[in-house]
C-alpha cells in the first residue's frame, strides 16, 4: 500500500494490520511464519470456500443429486473451509490494481475516493479439501480516508470478494467468503467494556455443534441487547457466537450481492480509548463472535492473546445454507456465473 495505514500478507491474503490513530485495531502477528505456526484462531484469514460451518462434513446434493465428503475439522463438521482452507493457503498477490473508490453505504450516500487497491488471487483445484470444482478467487483490498465535517478522520478499508468456477466436468459448487479479524479497540489485552450495536435482533439458533435448527427467531439472551440497542463487553460475560440475519428472505439473495447497498452490521466504541468501529457489508447475515476460544501464547515479540483479547464480525450467508434447500441458491456458485460481496471497514478516534 502506499502508506502504513493497513498491511496484508499472501498466506490466506491475511488482513495483519489496520491502524486508527496509532493503534492497530485488528489482531495478528509481526511473521508470515508466526501465522504459519500459531494462527489457529484464523487472525485476519480470508475464508473459503465456505465460512462457518457445514453440518456433518458433508454436501448433501450437487451436481445432480451426488453429495461430496468435506475434511471434518470442528467435532463432525466442516469449518471455515477444512484443515487447510483458503486461509491457511499462500495467494498470488498483493497486485497493485489502481486507485479504487469506496462505494456509497448506509448514512453516506456519496462514493468516497479510494486508495491504492491490491488484489490477491487464489485457485482452488477440484477437490480441495472436498469441495467440487476448480474455482478461481479474488480479493481487492481498498483503503482511504475520509474527513468528516468536525475535522476528523476516519479510515476506511473495502473488501470485495468475486470467484469462478473454472472449466471442467463440475457444473456447480458453493461458495461462502468472509474475512476472519478480530477487533481490539482499547489497544490492550481486553475487549472489556466496548460498547457493541447491532443491526439486527434476528438470528439462527443453533444446535451444540453450532448447525441452525430452523430459521431466524428473536434473540433471547437479556445480556445483549441486539437490535440497534447498545450493550457492554464485560470480562466474561456476554459469550456470544452466533449469526446475525440482516436478509430474512433467504431465496431473494443472489450469489453475487454486490450491487446491493452496504448495510451497518456493527457500530463499536471503546470509551477509554476513544476509537469507533463501523461495519458494513452487502451480505445476508453476519457471525458476531466475542473471543472465548482465543488462546495464542507471546510469540515474536507479542504479549499472549487470551480469550475476549478481540470480537469477530463475519459478513456472510446463512450458516449450513448449502444442505438447506430454501436457502442454498445463495450460496451456490455455478459455471458461467459469479460469486461476489462487499465488506466495508469504518474507524476512527474521536
Amino acid at each position: 500500500m502506499s502508506d502504513a495505514t493497513a498491511s496484508f500478507i499472501p498466506l490466506g491474503a491475511i488482513i495483519q494490520s489496520l491502524y486508527v490513530a496509532g493503534t492497530n485495531i485488528v489482531l495478528g502477528f509481526p511473521s508470515q511464519k508466526a501465522y504459519e505456526s500459531h494462527n489457529a484462531c484464523f487472525f485476519g484469514e480470508t475464508i473459503g470456500r465456505v465460512a462457518n460451518r457445514v453440518k456433518g462434513a458433508k454436501i448433501d446434493s450437487l451436481n445432480g443429486g451426488q453429495s461430496y465428503t468435506l475434511a471434518a475439522n470442528n467435532g463432525p463438521n466442516n469449518l471455515h473451509g477444512g484443515v487447510v482452507g483458503w486461509g491457511k493457503k499462500v495467494w498470488d498477490g498483493p497486485k497493485p490494481v489502481g486507485v479504487r473508490e469506496i462505494p456509497a453505504f448506509e448514512g453516506k450516500s456519496d462514493k468516497i475516493d479510494g486508495g491504492e487497491s491490491v488484489q490477491f488471487t487464489l485457485v482452488s483445484e477440484d477437490g480441495d479439501e472436498g469441495f467440487p470444482g476448480k474455482v478461481e478467487a479474488r480479493v481487492i483490498y481498498t483503503v482511504s480516508k475520509e474527513k468528516s465535517e468536525d475535522g476528523k478522520e476516519k479510515v476506511l478499508l473495502g473488501i470485495e470478494y468475486e470467484a469462478e468456477l473454472l472449466d471442467g466436468e463440475v457444473e456447480e459448487t458453493v461458495i461462502n467468503m468472509t474475512n476472519h479479524s478480530y477487533f481490539n479497540l482499547t489497544g490492550g489485552p481486553s475487549i472489556e467494556g466496548t460498547i457493541i450495536t447491532l443491526a439486527t435482533n434476528q438470528y439462527l439458533p443453533v444446535d451444540q455443534g453450532g448447525i441452525p435448527t430452523g430459521g431466524p427467531v428473536p434473540y433471547s439472551d437479556p445480556a445483549v441487547k441486539a437490535g440497534n440497542v447498545p450493550f457492554t463487553l464485560g470480562a466474561v460475560e456476554p459469550d456470544i457466537d452466533d449469526c446475525f440475519i440482516v436478509n430474512e428472505d433467504p431465496s431473494s439473495v443472489p450469489i453475487d450481492t454486490r450491487s446491493l447497498p452496504l448495510k451497518k452490521n456493527l457500530s463499536a466504541f471503546h470509551p477509554e480509548s476513544k476509537i469507533h468501529l463501523e461495519v458494513y457489508s452487502t451480505e445476508p447475515a453476519f457471525q458476531f463472535y466475542t473471543g472465548k476460544y482465543i488462546d495464542i501464547p507471546a510469540v515474536d515479540g507479542v504479549p499472549a492473546r487470551k480469550p475476549r483479547s478481540g470480537f469477530c464480525l463475519e459478513p456472510s450467508r446463512w450458516v449450513n445454507a448449502c444442505n438447506v434447500p430454501e436457502w442454498k441458491g445463495q450460496m451456490l456458485l455455478k459455471k458461467g456465473g459469479k460469486y461476489g460481496c462487499k465488506i466495508l471497514y469504518r474507524s476512527w478516534k474521536e
